[in-house]
């Protein structure tokens, strides 16, 4: 009996030591990557407070580098994107410039903010996206750049959301060229369309698409896309092709009549089996960083 016992119990503790390694090195791991939160930031456009988290590379208090930035809707997902894991993950591997994320929550008015400034929807959701476009713009930017050693400017700032805030994203990116130089977008809601007493687009068209159609060509920004092959179900003119993929594809054909090329302008991602979920978004996060945040001299 003894014999059996002995070596169960160095099974057992050999199992625990590496359970505790894997654990220490994760911990060890996470900590390159600091976070801090902007407790309470308020806004006068959109008459609310949120926190914000800011993640910051390894050395940035040691050093007076200034950092591009990212900023991210739907900034209270970060763990199930698995943000500070990857940022630390592409960092120790020398695959990522070094750069600060801003990480922007919303809240139960999720379907008001993220949408299109230009008008509602056909379903009159997006009242709120000029206001917190504004919020973004105007409140948050200027609060981040004081705070924070930013590389300002739209070539060193970048926009990323995921299916409506990917919309919002979109849309931020779009309107705003002289603040946003990139925009990334996981499985974009470019099915929006503007409703029937809208003005500034023709009632009943997509409005990403309607936008860029009526758009100029801004050598300076690039667009960044993913779509998954199972984001949905749903194929309206039944052609093979669900319409989350169809909606990014035809909004990218849009963007290349313009002039826009494949390559450092635009990319596009097709997950296959991908969903609209966190997991699949978390899996194209890497592709996205390393692509508008390349290692290169000048970081």
């Amino acid at each position: 009996m003894i014999e059996l016992i002995l070596p169960t119990a160095a099974l057992v503790l050999l199992l625990l030591a590496g359970t505790w390694w894997g654990r220490w090195r994760q911990q060890r791991l996470l900590a390159t990557v600091q976070v801090v939160t902007l407790p309470g930031v308020t806004s006068a456009y959109r008459q609310n407070r949120r926190d914000i988290q800011v993640f910051l590379p390894l050395g940035y208090d040691a050093s007076q580098a200034r950092y591009p930035v990212l900023y991210l809707n739907d900034g209270q997902e970060v763990a199930q994107l698995g943000l500070r894991e990857t940022l630390a993950t592409l960092l120790a591997r020398r695959r990522l410039c070094p750069l600060i994320v801003v990480a922007i929550p919303t809240d139960d008015a999720r379907l008001e903010e993220y949408g299109t400034a230009v008008c509602v929807n056909a379903q009159g959701l997006g009242s709120q996206a000029t206001a917190y476009a504004q919020f973004v713009r105007h409140e948050l930017m200027p609060l981040i750049n004081h705070q924070f050693r930013t590389e300002t400017g739209a070539r060193k700032t970048a926009v990323l959301g995921a299916s409506l805030g990917g919309l919002s994203a979109f849309d931020l990116a779009w309107n705003h060229p002289d603040q946003f130089g990139t925009v990334g977008v996981f499985s974009g809601s470019f099915w929006w369309r503007s409703a029937a007493d809208c003005t500034e687009i023709t009632p009943g068209r997509r409005i990403a698409h309607e936008l860029v159609r009526r758009g100029t060509y801004r050598p300076h920004q690039r667009f960044w896309f993913q779509a998954g092959t199972q984001d949905e179900a749903a194929d309206r003119d039944n052609n093979g092709v669900i319409d989350a993929i169809q909606d990014t594809l035809e909004l990218i054909e849009a963007l290349t009549r313009l002039g826009y090329r494949y390559g450092p302008q635009l990319a596009y991602l097709e997950v296959k089996g991908g969903r609209h979920n966190y997991d699949t978004w978390a899996e194209a996060l890497p592709h996205f960083l390393t692509w508008a945040f390349p290692l290169t001299a000048d970081c």
